[in-house]
């Protein structure tokens, strides 16, 4: 499978499973969870739908210029939503707060793909 094809599945998915974590938490966890900690997962969630967004740009652009650059954005996108979006889930949930400082290791990543994209794109 070529990286093109890879980063749509990825974004794709990552795009089924960000629809997929606001239904519940609109659904499943308001009431059960604080305010503050229904805030965080739902932040969680709108990063990782914008970057599932990214993910298929990425799998345009590269599909149409294969540069390097675009294979840097695309796992950054993919290690910033792991990182960025699972640490807000997972703390937003259990309440280990200790995770919000690992966090944005993830929001770099995500940094680093958007500057990879955009360099991709000027190189293309």
């Amino acid at each position: 499978m070529g990286a093109d094809r890879l980063f749509l599945l990825l974004g794709s998915l990552s795009g089924f499973a960000g629809v997929a974590l606001g239904a519940f938490a609109a659904h499943g966890l308001r009431g059960r969870l604080s305010p503050e900690m229904l805030d965080i997962f739902e932040v969680g969630v709108r990063y990782q739908m914008y970057h599932a967004l990214g993910l298929l740009a990425v799998a345009l652009a590269f599909g149409r210029w294969p540069r390097p650059e675009l294979l840097a954005a695309g796992w950054s996108f993919v290690v910033g939503t792991l990182v960025f979006s699972g640490t807000l889930y997972v703390l937003s949930l259990s309440g280990i707060r200790w995770l919000g400082a690992v966090t944005p290791i993830g929001g770099l990543a995500f940094l680093v793909g958007w500057l990879s994209l955009a360099w991709g794109a000027w190189k293309g």
